[in-house]
């Protein structure tokens, strides 16, 4: 135990000294700021959270747009203390409930947009899973569905139905757990670990299949619907915040032959440069996954730069920007729902 308890003071003693040395920038990963009633994935900081959050950065550090980071970096300009907002997906509330709150706090941010979502009449598709699956109702007890070849099956037993008093109870529960509280969370779980590397549209006809079998034609909530064009032009105007591409239909690029990757990186580029009417610099990996071909793809298609994710929380702390760093593979920390006193103290480990 005590043995421990050095082993942690040295740690941080090592990091405190680390940060003084080689104090670094870093970027900042959020999806969404909203409140909804479930958040598997902990995409969600409230609006609240959010200006706190925005609120420690403006006293703590130096926001700087993602594009000027990329230029201090290239022109071996110093970057102490700088700190860059990214939002990946391009969700609505970006502009609704995000850019108010960063012009209130002069703090510029970056919108990968996942251009494939844009002005479309279906939700992103895991949110679109988890309105087929956890929302209340009566489900058969059977599924079954083919995915490449192989036949999958799940009988739900007592799960099939599932009350509203059952979803405020497991509201909080995240895909990050081990535990599945219901048979319905562990179906959801089954489910998107079997669509997760299909393409889009076999994706989309399963999805569309789920929704016979439950007897119910999704909607697109308004609070989770994605940006249309309009949203996306006026999120962008006023220079605070620039748009990135995230691909079109939100793939993990290391499992796609390389032409496809070049089409999801190409393609959507082009349709972002054609609608904003300006070169798009900035990319993002969706899932933080890629492998040495997609870095450069990215570097071919004429991006500036290029932001990875660090999902190892453990990790994260290790992972600040330096000189040193690939411009095209570029580290970011992931942002939880954190009051503003927990994300200083979080921030303090980083600087």
């Amino acid at each position: 135990m005590i043995i421990g308890k050095l082993s942690n003071k040295v740690r941080h003693t090592v990091r405190q000294i680390k940060n003084t040395i080689f104090p670094g920038a870093i970027i900042l990963m959020y999806h969404r700021v909203a409140e909804v009633d479930s958040d598997p994935w902990s995409l969600c900081v409230t609006p609240k959270h959010f200006a706190e959050h925005l609120e420690v950065l403006r006293k703590y550090g130096h926001p700087l747009h993602l594009q000027q980071l990329t230029k201090r970096l290239s022109d071996r300009q110093s970057i102490h203390r700088s700190i860059v907002v990214t939002f990946d997906d391009g969700y609505a509330d970006n502009f609704y409930n995000a850019k108010p709150l960063l012009e209130k706090y002069d703090i510029p941010a970056t919108v990968f947009v996942t251009t494939g979502g844009i002005d479309q009449k279906r939700e992103f598709w895991w949110d679109e899973l988890e309105q087929l699956l956890l929302q209340p109702g009566i489900l058969p007890d059977l599924l079954q569905l083919n995915i490449n070849g192989r036949t999958y099956r799940w009988e739900l037993g007592e799960a099939t139905y599932y009350s509203e008093a059952d979803r405020q109870r497991d509201r909080h529960w995240k895909m990050e757990r081990e535990e599945d509280p219901t048979p319905r969370h562990a179906l959801y779980r089954s489910v998107y670990q079997l669509l997760q590397f299909l393409s889009a549209y076999e994706r989309s006809q399963l999805l569309d299949e789920l929704g016979s079998w439950t007897n119910a034609q999704p909607v697109v909530r308004s609070t989770h619907r994605s940006l249309c064009n309009e949203e996306m032009l006026a999120l962008e105007s006023g220079g605070l915040i620039e748009i990135g591409t995230h691909t079109v239909t939100h793939p993990f690029l290391s499992q796609l032959p390389i032409a496809s990757q070049r089409d999801e990186i190409q393609q959507s580029k082009a349709y972002l440069e054609k609608v904003l009417r300006h070169p798009i610099t900035s990319f993002s990996y969706p899932n933080g996954s890629y492998t040495k071909e997609t870095i450069s793809l990215a570097q071919e298609a004429g991006f500036n730069c290029a932001c990875a994710s660090v999902l190892d929380k453990l990790q994260q702390h290790n992972n600040k920007i330096s000189q040193h760093s690939n411009r095209f593979l570029l580290p970011r920390f992931v942002v939880e729902d954190w009051d503003g006193e927990t994300f200083a103290r979080w921030l303090s480990r980083c600087f």
